[in-house]
């Protein structure tokens, strides 16, 4: 087997988040960092097979460098959809073994599979030989009972004999019985300690580290002992952070894109969406954050709330929403 070349500097990048991180999202955030890699919501593997693929996987050609994450468990059907993720331009394809919910329980797709290493392995090794672009995963510590180091590092020492390389781990552990999914982003203890042990065990893999990371300097303690960071709802929630990843972590000396200018930039981008039929909210929903912690930042947020659902809004509603920001 041919293990595809990578080359994405994945030091920084903003997490899979379902119904958050979709392409309206991924072209905001492009705004604001040029090299934070970005992940798109998890698609299932029934979802491109038995639907519409092209509603599923089509993005605008600004988001990249941007990774498909897919949901399933089934090898062959996971290598014919990441064949169809590399056919789109995808630079990479992420394997989805972290999401707690009941849903996808059922159908054996996210966390739950931390029980079947060897099926996650061979789902990765057939993954791998369908396409020439890396393929990742992304896991939790553990489920349940699952509860000790020995038990993730058995799962990791399985999986990465399929030749996966990319360990995206969120530093907790998912219950599946009794918690939701939000809850499973907060009650779990993290334990950062294990994916640092992870990377010391294993230097050859790349191990990037997720949950709970809210600052860059944050970040940059993690980065002594991990390869990347992943944000996730920090990321989504206070967008504007990643205006400056490009400089903290990428050695850029472009300019810092302003708040302003960044929401002046969608501009072009809403209007051609609005023309395609699509509503103002489900774009600027996701610059809701913009000005996180400003003076005007809870206004501009009000108005947006307030009037972008609203049939026939325009443009207008964000020029408005930004006259209640000061200069």
């Amino acid at each position: 087997m041919t293990i595809a070349k990578d080359t994405l500097n994945r030091r920084f990048t903003v997490a899979p988040m379902m119904d958050w991180t979709d392409k309206h999202c991924r072209y905001f955030h492009r705004l604001l960092s040029k090299e934070a890699v970005l992940y798109t919501e998890m698609v299932t593997t029934g979802a491109l097979i038995h639907a519409e693929a092209d509603r599923f996987l089509r993005y605008n050609k600004e988001e990249q460098p941007v990774a498909l994450q897919l949901g399933g468990s089934n090898a062959a059907e996971l290598a014919q959809c990441s064949k169809m993720a590399e056919d789109y331009g995808y630079n990479e394809v992420n394997l989805n073994v972290g999401c707690p919910s009941d849903r996808v329980q059922n159908n054996m797709i996210g966390a739950c599979l931390m029980e079947h290493p060897q099926r996650v392995s061979d789902c990765l090794e057939q993954m791998q030989a369908a396409v020439n672009i890396p393929v990742t995963i992304k896991h939790r510590l553990g489920i349940d009972d699952m509860d000790s180091y020995d038990e993730l590092k058995e799962f990791v020492d399985v999986v990465r004999q399929s030749g996966c390389k990319v360990f995206i781990i969120h530093a907790r552990k998912a219950i599946l019985q009794g918690l939701s999914p939000k809850e499973n982003r907060d009650v779990p203890p993290l334990k950062y300690d294990w994916v640092y042990r992870i990377k010391q065990e294993y230097p050859e893999l790349e191990v990037h580290i997720n949950g709970g990371i809210k600052t860059f300097e944050q970040c940059h303690t993690h980065l002594q002992h991990v390869d990347g960071v992943m944000l996730g709802r920090e990321a989504y929630q206070n967008p504007y952070l990643l205006a400056e990843v490009d400089q903290a972590f990428y050695g850029s000396t472009a300019p810092i894109i302003g708040r302003k200018e960044a929401a002046l930039a969608m501009i072009p981008y809403i209007e051609g969406q609005l023309e395609q039929g699509v509503s103002l909210n489900h774009i600027v929903r996701h610059m809701l954050g913009l000005f996180h912690a400003q003076r005007g930042g809870k206004q501009f947020r009000r108005f947006i709330s307030e009037n972008a659902h609203k049939p026939g809004a325009s443009i207008e509603v964000l020029l408005a929403a930004l006259e209640r920001v000061p200069d």
